[in-house]
């Protein structure tokens, strides 16, 4: 299967998000993905479905657990109508001290919690769809009213796709447990993906009949490019950096543990919490960038995607944002390399 190449839209101008995604379609990609931070994940992509006519676009992801299950389905099916079925709904569970202390809402057992939350968004739509009887009644959630004035009414592409994010071997089987996909974390090597996420993301899919194959993995993918070999350097050492934020979490570590670095994780969570953000980046070898990263001209870059990751995941996507006015040509180089066989 020909691996999919996205990108993704952050720090956007609203009004200009129509026509820079009309650039990406033309670029080459095959899909667009938003996330949740400074802005919100869904309304980029309103703006981007109006205006485009082929690239997927999604969510990657939206916090699940600082929405309700209603909430989340309307807003999914709406972005579904729009698109005309070119609509992936990403989502997460994000970490307890923010859904308690940001979102103010519950989080416990994120795990299940999830998994009855997919299951209550598709009896959703199913309601809408189908208008069956509205009956979902779960550890965490339900669904069992509904009447005519709040129903979306069915569209003519139902099946959204719905992929969990993750980084440990838990929410990887959960993913295979309920979702049509999952996004690993852009902090990951090819070995973590083949000896961790693929076996969770199967053994979950076991208890449905289902293998890992059956559903769709994506991963952004860090590409430290440039023209010149000081710009190369330049994005390397932005990885760098970057590599050295995420390993500070102990949600991540687990990949830092898998290639035996497990002793700098703690490391840098201890650096991060004495203030010592400039010095992180130094402990960060070259070993390890060059295993979460891929690196060189554009061009190159799009071939070592491709020997790297066929066959491992599905689609990757550009792990930083394409600058609005770079020319179409020199990314369709890179999208084009990526896919060639």
């Amino acid at each position: 299967m020909t691996l999919k190449i996205d990108t993704q839209l952050r720090g956007f101008d609203f009004k200009r998000v129509g026509a820079h995604a009309q650039q990406l379609e033309k670029m080459g990609f095959d899909a667009i993905w938003t996330f949740e931070a400074g802005q919100d994940a869904f309304t980029p992509l309103i703006l981007a479905g109006g205006q485009t006519e082929k690239i997927h676009l999604g969510t990657n992801i939206a916090v699940a657990f600082g929405r309700s299950p209603f909430s989340m389905a309307q807003t999914a099916w709406d972005l579904q109508r729009l698109t005309g079925g070119r609509f992936h709904l990403g989502i997460g569970t994000q970490v307890r001290a923010h859904i308690e202390r940001r979102f103010s809402m519950p989080f416990d057992q994120p795990a299940k919690r999830i998994t009855d939350y997919v299951h209550c968004l598709r009896a959703i739509w199913d309601n809408f769809q189908n208008n069956t009887k509205p009956d979902y009644r779960g550890e965490f959630y339900q669904f069992t009213l509904m009447n005519p004035f709040f129903n979306a009414g069915p569209i003519d592409h139902p099946d959204i796709p719905i992929y969990l994010a993750g980084v440990n071997e838990r929410m990887c089987r959960a993913a295979g447990e309920c979702a049509d996909g999952f996004h690993a974390h852009p902090i990951h090597t090819i070995g973590y993906l083949r000896d961790v996420v693929r076996p969770a993301i199967d053994a979950g899919a076991k208890t449905r009949g289902k293998s890992v194959d059956d559903l769709h993995i994506q991963t952004m993918v860090m590409i430290a490019s440039g023209e010149t070999q000081a710009e190369i350097d330049k994005a390397v050492e932005d990885v760098r950096m970057q590599i050295a934020f995420y390993g500070s979490t102990p949600n991540y570590r687990a990949v830092l543990e898998h290639i035996g670095e497990g002793a700098l994780g703690k490391e840098l969570s201890q650096m991060m919490r004495s203030g010592q953000m400039d010095q992180m980046a130094a402990r960060i070898p070259d070993r390890i960038v060059e295993q979460v990263a891929v690196i060189g001209n554009l061009k190159d870059a799009g071939r070592i995607v491709r020997e790297r990751y066929t066959g491992v995941v599905d689609r990757i996507a550009y792990y930083y944002p394409v600058p609005e006015g770079d020319p179409v040509e020199k990314w369709q180089a890179f999208t084009q390399a990526a896919r060639a066989a």
